[in-house]
């Protein structure tokens, strides 16, 4: 996981930003896809997965209960389920990294059944609230021993048979309907999760794409009820992760800042549930066009070229939020050098993720010279006309690699080099990517 020795770095203008790339694969994609190919019987092969630390996490974790994951020399990964019901008792701790994802998923899968599980993580997790996940698993009658504010370490106790819950979402939280539906699939009877505001898709999608049964209804209300019935049989597949669309918002907006710019990202995923942050931005003016569009996997992949832009502020409706919840440091630092004010509430979550996102964001982008006002549920954020920004500053990474890479693609279009104290943590999901913003300049 992260070295003890922070690692800094400056970031400059380098010139316009040219050429086409491949982003890592989705991370949401990447943790699913191992969970259930571990919980299926047989042999199933995935290409494209994410090998950043928080995916690799994962990876661990299904290993130390039982399934066979290993790295084929073509980067091919196969894995050997065990089956639902299947997962052994693991003889250490399982240590999570940074991964709040793999985090609440596996106590999801934890929950019903008959083992128990103690789950660590580094600084930066382990001041993350996981009573959102608790409440609900707690309720299908898995015991937990968790630190101060229901944080890590924490020990879950699973209970098998589980009791089978009809469970309304009280915010709007993908990681939180993932577990609940990841500790149906050992509980017999039908679970049921009520989502009244839709949230990324990608477990209903993987669910229903290895054999478990899985129907998802919307209501008059637009409420979005999805059940599974449990006790399922999970057949092995053959997954191809498409790029994820929160890395690729980085090269992305990178390109629409910096003058002259033209970078195609290729085979992106366009899950509707995800795409929020390109509607934003199109909305203040960019020049995105998509290619070659196409299913894989039941997703929806794109190319997507982005050009250059004049920007012009926005509002961002709050329920637009969550199809775009991670990618909001990269959009507020194209915000900072629109034309006019960019407004977004509805944001609390983003106090709660790796970082305190919103305050973290309006201290450095006000420390490089972007004008902004921090209020309790969003930024507004007042941008510079298509000036660069001041920069010749250090930042506060925090441990979150989004933070990181958001001030380097903020360094793109500044006066002068923008520091982070520390870039580390983007290896967290994005291994790559100072190598290929070096690359897209030319460097």
């Amino acid at each position: 996981m992260h070295s003890a020795q922070p690692r800094p770095a400056s970031f400059s203008p380098r010139g316009p930003l040219r050429g086409t790339i491949k982003v890592p694969g989705d991370k949401s994609i990447s943790h699913r896809s191992l969970m259930l190919s571990a919980l299926a019987i047989g042999e199933s092969r995935v290409a494209g997965l994410l090998e950043g630390e928080d995916v690799l996490s994962t990876a661990a974790a299904m290993r130390a209960m039982g399934a066979t994951i290993e790295r084929t020399g073509e980067g091919e990964w196969r894995i050997h389920g065990v089956g639902v019901g299947g997962l052994l008792q693991p003889q250490a701790a399982l240590d999570m990294g940074n991964s709040g994802t793999s985090t609440r998923l596996l106590m999801g899968l934890v929950a019903s059944h008959a083992i128990t599980a103690t789950f660590i993580g580094d600084a930066s997790l382990s001041k993350r609230p996981m009573g959102r996940v608790i409440d609900p698993l707690s309720l299908i009658g898995a015991e937990f021993n968790a630190s101060p504010g229901g944080r890590l370490p924490l020990m879950v106790r699973g209970i098998c048979p589980a009791v089978p819950i009809s469970y309304r979402l009280p915010v709007a939280s993908a990681q939180v309907k993932s577990a609940v539906l990841l500790a149906g699939l050992n509980t017999p009877g039908i679970t049921e999760v009520i989502e009244p505001v839709p949230t990324r898709d990608h477990s209903e999608r993987m669910l229903a794409g290895f054999g478990a049964d899985l129907t998802v209804e919307t209501d008059g209300d637009g409420v979005r009820h999805i059940r599974l019935v449990g006790e399922a049989e999970l057949k092995p597949q053959t997954i191809e992760v498409p790029g994820d669309p929160s890395s690729a918002a980085f090269p992305v907006v990178a390109a629409l800042i910096t003058p002259g710019s033209e970078v195609t990202v290729t085979h992106v995923g366009m899950n509707p549930t995800r795409t929020g942050i390109f509607k934003m931005l199109e909305a203040m003016g960019a020049d995105l066009t998509y290619s070659n569009e196409r299913i894989v996997g039941g997703e929806p992949v794109a190319d997507i070229t982005a050009r250059h832009s004049n920007l012009t502020g926005i509002e961002v409706p709050p329920d637009v939020a969550p199809s775009m919840i991670d990618e909001f440091p990269v959009f507020f630092v194209a915000a900072s050098v629109a034309q006019g004010r960019t407004v977004t509430s509805g944001l609390d979550e983003l106090r709660v993720k790796e970082s305190d996102r919103l305050a973290l964001m309006a201290a450095g982008l006000t420390v490089i010279g972007a004008k902004v006002e921090e209020r309790e549920d969003g930024l507004v954020i007042d941008g510079s006309g298509g000036e660069p920004l001041e920069g010749a500053a250090t930042v506060a990474s925090a441990l979150d690699h989004r933070i990181a890479m958001s001030f380097a693609v903020a360094g793109q279009h500044c006066y002068h080099a923008v520091s982070v104290d520390d870039v580390s943590p983007i290896a967290t999901s994005f291994p790559t990517f100072e190598a290929m913003m070096a690359g897209l300049a030319g460097a």
